[in-house]
């Protein structure tokens, strides 16, 4: 009791990677403390690793902005900063940079929003599919991301507009269990609530659901409150999902176990 291998953990990993993620996800919940925060502290580390990959490079087109003066920032924005250099040549004194401008493209940032639906089965596989979905959205997104969980009623996990470290994220995502009803039309409008504390110009809601909704609402018509919807759903389980998708023109894209999120997150962002 309250021991675990770090090293077996990862010579595991190497051969079968989703059951060593839904075994961690699992005893993150043991009843023996110590193991349990063994297993939240290695949980941690592994389903951060595991969800960084593909670019984190924002995809749209840039615009020329007025900026700050940088050496690498762009050319000088003389209409801007004449006043600046006026003022110095008249007194003889050095231009001040703070004070000077230069014209710059810059890439518009992207926001994302993860819908985690809780409503059925959330352990083992679904619930270390979760945590790793939270991992990369926070990977690719760090400065601009929330985390919903949703059931019955939606719980904001990581909202938009609050620094919180992926890790955290990740052991909270752990902590969730799966209970109730699904409401998706209400998670579809706390996600456009969250993104709209963006000023980024590519907003996505990510939604991980098999978008089977038990709840009365209009889902189609929430998710066309939304700027961009992709949809992520459980291999073998995404016929109400590609009904959805087709209804709201979200993207689409299954996943057979937390493994595969990454990849398939990268794949549905860069279409």
């Amino acid at each position: 009791m309250g021991e675990l291998d770090e090293a077996a953990v990862d010579e595991l990993f190497e051969d079968d990677p989703d059951a060593v993620l839904a075994m961690l996800a699992d005893l993150t919940a043991a009843t023996d403390p110590v193991l349990r925060e063994l297993a939240r502290r290695l949980a941690g580390r592994i389903f951060v690793d595991v969800s960084r990959r593909g670019p984190t490079r924002p995809r749209g087109v840039g615009k020329l902005v007025e900026q700050r003066y940088r050496p690498d920032g762009g050319d000088l924005d003389l209409d801007a900063s004449m006043d600046a250099i006026v003022e110095a040549g008249g007194r003889g004194r050095v231009v001040d940079p703070e004070r000077l401008r230069v014209r710059g493209w810059v890439q518009p940032g992207t926001a994302l929003c993860l819908l985690v639906d809780r409503s059925g089965s959330m352990g083992g596989k679904p619930l270390a599919t979760s945590a790793v979905a939270a991992a990369a959205v926070a990977w690719r997104s760090p400065a601009d991301y929330s985390v919903i969980a949703f059931g019955k009623d939606a719980v904001v996990a990581k909202s938009q507009d609050v620094t919180k470290p992926a890790e955290r994220v990740v052991n909270d995502v752990l902590a969730l269990r799966g209970f109730g009803t699904t409401d998706l039309a209400g998670a579809l409008q706390v996600a456009r609530e969250q993104l709209g504390r963006s000023r980024a110009g590519r907003r996505i809601a990510v939604l991980l659901s098999d978008c089977r909704a038990t709840v009365e609402g209009d889902a189609v018509g929430a998710a066309a409150g939304l700027d961009e919807l992709v949809v992520i759903a459980p291999a073998g389980d995404s016929d109400e999902a590609e009904t959805f998708a087709r209804s709201t023109g979200a993207r689409l894209t299954t996943v057979a176990g937390p493994s595969d999120v990454a990849d398939a997150l990268a794949e549905v962002l860069s279409s």
